[in-house]
């Protein structure tokens, strides 16, 4: 994919303007289909969780049958919060309200007790007769688009102009079939808040041209990161461990048996994913690192890391991850730490934008995605500086 030549990245300002910022959560994240769990975490049958997605409050229901899906979470009548989120406190001197899910098939608003079913089709407007200046079934709640793929949950906030997620996904999912990803469960979870934009996040997973000054514990385990600049790497493939190691933990090694059906390579090598706009996929023969992005600002990044193994694993009373799980958090740290100085430093009067160099060839893709998403808004907004 090298064009053996230097290209310029995205300009400056697009990675901490609220203008920009704002621009993108209408025109990507909005209209796209975003990671946000596992499948495991959704609610029980009968149940329904609340999830904040780009500062909008989103009830996931699951039908007895075990069928999950979304709704904002607003009342059709005079727009209430129908459902708290879990543990949400209430405010000092106010009272806890009847309402949200009830008996196991109802979304009730506390507000004037108008009801859903898991639906989202009005069931009952008190005191509202059937005239007909009022059809029930004009005012369903309003739903968000909910997928699955490889155990993990999508939601899309504009339903009605969503691709198949299937078609954003693209040839992502070919590429790493033998991995069992929809059977593994989480074993263990890292969260952190990164002073830093989402796609500064994207093109540093992307490359690996920094490996060698940022992660030299990672170097250790697969030295191709730094021979000449991650250059060579052969992300399809899988990128090779050193001799003796076959995993991503401090000593390559682990007592973890690998998934069934990895194909030689896959049980040698290493393989890294970006399935845009907001999930990375580190994959070994023994555990996945699953990075779901949660931009809420121009210039911050909320970030889960999910550690998933095989369930015969986890379910083993002498279950430990820390090997994975430290080493990976070391390696996040350390990439978060760089990312936030590159946050900083792109802020300079005279630094209109950047330039990739040949080994970090692929963050032209992230390059033409968000351009062909917000190129001509953004151009619009904040001008062209040269």
């Amino acid at each position: 994919m090298s064009t053996g030549s230097l290209e310029r990245s995205l300009p400056s300002d697009w990675y901490h303007d609220d203008r920009i910022w704002r621009i993108e959560k209408e025109r990507i994240f909005a209209r796209e289909w975003l990671a946000v769990c596992r499948e495991e975490e959704l609610p029980p049958p009968g149940a329904g969780r609340v999830l904040d997605v780009l500062g909008e409050s989103v009830i996931v229901v699951r039908h007895r049958s075990g069928a999950p899906r979304a709704f904002y979470n607003v009342c059709r009548h005079r727009g209430a919060r129908l459902c708290r989120p879990d543990g949400e406190p209430l405010r000092p001197g106010r009272v806890a309200l009847r309402g949200g899910v009830v008996s196991g098939r109802l979304i009730l608003c506390p507000y004037h007790g108008w009801s859903y079913d898991f639906d989202g089709a009005l069931v009952a407007a008190p005191h509202v007769g059937a005239t007909a200046e009022f059809d029930r079934r004009d005012h369903g709640l309003y739903p968000v688009g909910l997928e699955t793929w490889g155990g993990f949950v999508f939601l899309n906030l504009t339903p009605s102009q969503a691709q198949p997620l299937e078609r954003q996904l693209g040839a992502m999912p070919a590429r790493i079939a033998r991995y069992p990803l929809a059977e593994l469960r989480i074993g263990a979870t890292r969260r952190y808040e990164v002073a830093a934009n989402w796609k500064l996040l994207c093109e540093n997973y992307n490359e690996c041209y920094h490996c060698g000054t940022v992660h030299p514990e990672l170097c250790e385990i697969v030295p191709a990161f730094r021979d000449g600049g991650g250059a060579a790497l052969d992300w399809v493939r899988g990128v090779p461990h050193r001799p003796g190691a076959n995993t991503f933990t401090r000593s390559g090694t682990t007592s973890r048996r690998p998934f069934g059906g990895l194909d030689q390579d896959e049980l040698e090598r290493h393989k890294g994913e970006l399935a845009y706009p907001n999930m990375f996929l580190s994959l070994a023969r023994d555990h996945v690192a699953a990075f779901i992005l949660e931009p809420v600002a121009a210039e911050r990044t909320l970030v889960t890391c999910h550690f998933l193994f095989a369930p015969a694993e986890t379910a083993r009373p002498d279950f430990d991850p820390s090997d994975a799980v430290d080493f990976w958090d070391l390696v996040n740290r350390q990439d978060w730490t760089v990312c936030e100085q590159v946050q900083l430093g792109i802020r300079a009067r005279p630094h209109r934008s950047g330039v990739y160099a040949p080994m970090e060839d692929w963050n032209l893709d992230i390059r033409r995605y968000v351009t062909e998403r917000i190129g001509v808004a953004a151009a619009a907004v904040v001008g062209d500086r040269d």
